[in-house]
C-alpha cells in the first residue's frame, strides 16, 4: 500500500470514527443496554471500507469531504447493523466478530436484533440530516441507501445466501453483487452525491464499485480457503473454479474497475485501492 492510499484510508477511518460517536443515540437513561450494544458494535473497528469509498469519491470529484461525512457514517451504521444480524443464530450463527464476542453473545439475541434495527433506522435519519447537501441530493441519497441496502440489494442477497438450494455460478455471483456489492455501490454513489457529481461520474462510480465489490468477495473467499476458515458446505467462488482461475477473475474485475475511473477527475487513490484489494491474494 503506497503512502498516499494509506494516508487517505487512515484519514477516512479517523474522521468517520470520531463523527460516529455523535450519532450513537443518547439512550443511557432509558435504554442503557441498547445504547451499550450499539456503541459496542460501532466501535469494534474493521476496515471501514464503505465510509472510505464515500469520502474518497467525494474528494476525487473535487468535493469537500465534510459534505460526505454524514453519508459515510450512515453507510457504516447500515453495515454494522448487517453484521449484527448476520451473526445471529438464525443467520450465520457466529459467536465471534473481529476477535470479540458477537453482539448476541456479548448481550443477548433480543438486544442484538434491536441494536441492528436501531442502527438501520437511525442511519436514514443521519443521511437525511446532512445539511451540507441540497434537499434534492439528500432525497437521492436516501433512495440510494434504501435501494442498495434493502430487498433489491443487500437484504435480497442475504435471502439468496440463506436459500436451501445451492446456487449455480451465475447465482453465486448475483448473490455477491447484492450482498457484498450493494453497500459498496451505495458508498461510492453517496460520495458522488455529496460532491454534486453528474450522471457520467455516477455511472463510473457504479461500475467501479460493482467490480471491486465482486473482487473483494472473491479475494475474501480465497483468503478464507488459505486460512482454512471455510464453512463446511458453504458455497464460495471455489465451488465453481480453481484458485488460479479465481485469482485471474479477480484481476480482471480489478482492471475493469480501474478502467471505469476514466471519468473521475482524480482517480489515483481509488485506482490504488482496487490494486490493494487484489494484492491480498496475489
Amino acid at each position: 500500500m503506497n503512502s498516499k492510499l494509506k494516508e487517505s484510508i487512515e484519514n477516512s477511518r479517523r474522521i468517520t470514527e470520531a463523527e460516529l460517536t455523535r450519532y450513537i443515540p443518547c439512550l443511557e437513561a432509558e435504554c442503557p443496554t441498547l445504547a451499550a450494544a450499539e456503541e459496542y458494535m460501532l466501535s469494534s473497528g474493521g476496515k471501514r471500507v464503505r465510509p472510505f469509498l464515500t469520502l474518497e469519491f467525494c474528494r476525487a470529484l473535487g468535493g469537500d469531504e465534510k459534505k460526505a461525512l454524514a453519508f459515510a457514517c450512515a453507510i457504516e451504521m447500515v453495515h454494522t447493523y448487517s453484521l449484527i444480524h448476520d451473526d445471529l443464530p438464525c443467520m450465520d450463527d457466529s459467536d465471534m466478530r473481529r476477535g470479540r464476542p458477537s453482539c448476541h453473545k456479548k448481550f443477548d439475541e433480543a438486544t442484538a436484533v434491536l441494536a441492528g434495527d436501531g442502527l438501520l433506522t437511525d442511519a436514514f435519519g443521519v443521511c437525511a440530516s446532512n445539511t451540507s447537501v441540497p434537499a434534492e441530493g439528500i432525497a437521492e441519497a436516501v433512495c440510494v441507501l434504501s435501494a442498495f441496502a434493502g430487498s433489491t440489494g443487500m437484504v435480497g442477497g442475504q435471502v439468496m445466501d440463506l436459500a436451501p438450494a445451492e446456487p449455480d455460478a451465475d447465482g453465486y455471483m448475483k448473490l455477491c453483487a447484492l450482498k457484498t456489492g450493494g453497500l459498496i455501490s451505495a458508498a461510492a454513489l453517496l460520495g458522488c452525491i455529496a460532491a454534486g457529481a453528474d450522471e457520467k461520474a455516477k455511472n463510473a462510480a457504479s461500475c467501479y464499485a460493482m467490480n471491486i465489490g465482486l473482487a473483494f468477495q472473491i479475494t475474501d473467499d480465497l483468503l478464507d480457503a488459505e486460512k482454512g476458515d471455510e464453512d463446511e458446505g458453504k458455497t464460495t467462488i471455489l465451488s465453481f473454479m480453481s484458485k488460479e482461475a479465481a485469482r485471474d477473475y479477480a484481476a480482471r474485475l480489478t482492471d475493469a474497475a480501474k478502467q471505469a475511473l476514466v471519468d473521475i477527475p482524480d482517480p489515483e487513490v481509488l485506482s490504488e485501492f482496487a490494486d490493494y484489494l487484489l494484492s491480498r491474494v496475489v
